[in-house]
């Protein structure tokens, strides 16, 4: 049985990322509350696996986790990507009209802003976790009180649904990566084709730095499917880059990585994997 770590409690939507990248698998998920203590427990148990959101197509990337990675000793071995949907649900027989407060997490009250300003009289609440509204709501037997969260929470914590799809965008994707301990990517080679890598670099401040990195790319055939930047702290004016990428030829990839080098100093390859196709909305 794998081990996974996971930011939040159960019922919540790292739990069913886990689930559907480890589908057919037996897992047994090991919560966290943040995202500071997923990333430690896995840098002190090389035999516990991890999933952590790194992107949202509303909210954006998740930056602290992105520091996180570069800092910790684990290595993407996979991605997974899946449609976030909300509820409001509270405890059985309460009504909508009726509620005074509702409580998730910052980033999904976010993600249900038109919900939440048509019902002004609400007040917001933020909470560590969307699943772990849920479970308060339903172990406190709080009335008037809704939780917005998956379906799934809703019912593993016996509140009604009051309302589903209550998210702003229904375009509402989570990409999700799969972390091992460097010394176990052999177990995972057989997880699909890799097409697809995250790097990680730091430029110089100087004139046309980025545009030669891209440049090499570029030559290469190589997808260039997200850049972020980060400032490297006591470096003024230098910047890391996450970079993911995507490739149809390994063989053009790795003649890429080996010209990038050169440009950039700090490099590394967080990870090498199979992309994840998009889930239907």
């Amino acid at each position: 049985m794998k081990r996974i770590a996971i930011q939040g409690i159960a019922g919540c939507f790292h739990e069913t990322a886990a689930h559907r990248f480890f589908s057919g698998e037996r897992i047994e998920v090991v919560p966290c509350r943040s995202f500071d203590e997923l990333f430690g427990r896995l840098d002190a148990d090389p035999e516990l696996l991890g999933i952590a959101a790194i992107e949202n197509t509303i909210a954006g990337s998740l930056l602290p986790n992105h520091e996180l990675l570069r800092r910790s000793r684990t290595t993407i071995v996979g991605e997974q990507k899946i449609r976030i949907s909300h509820v409001a649900a509270a405890l059985p027989g309460q009504r909508l009209d009726n509620l005074r407060e509702v409580r998730s997490h910052p980033i999904a009250l976010m993600q249900c802003g038109e919900f939440l300003k048509a019902h002004p009289g609400m007040k917001v609440v933020e909470c560590d976790d969307t699943a772990g509204s849920a479970r308060d709501i339903a172990r406190g037997g709080l009335a008037a009180t809704a939780a917005i969260c998956g379906a799934d929470a809703a019912e593993m914590y016996g509140l009604e649904i009051l309302q589903r799809g209550i998210e702003t965008n229904k375009h509402n994707f989570t990409r999700f990566l799969v972390l091992a301990d460097r010394t176990r990517t052999a177990e995972f080679a057989e997880q699909g084709v890799k097409n697809k890598a995250s790097l990680l670099f730091a430029l110089p401040h100087t004139q046309g730095s980025l545009s030669k990195v891209l440049a090499v790319l570029s030559f290469y055939d190589i997808n260039l499917t997200k850049i972020q930047s980060l400032p490297v702290i006591g470096r003024e004016w230098e910047y890391l880059f996450y970079v993911d990428v995507t490739f149809d030829d390994v063989r053009r990839y790795r003649q890429a990585v080996e010209a990038v080098r050169p440009l950039t100093s700090d490099f590394r390859i967080l990870g090498e994997y199979a992309e994840c196709p998009n889930p239907q909305i």
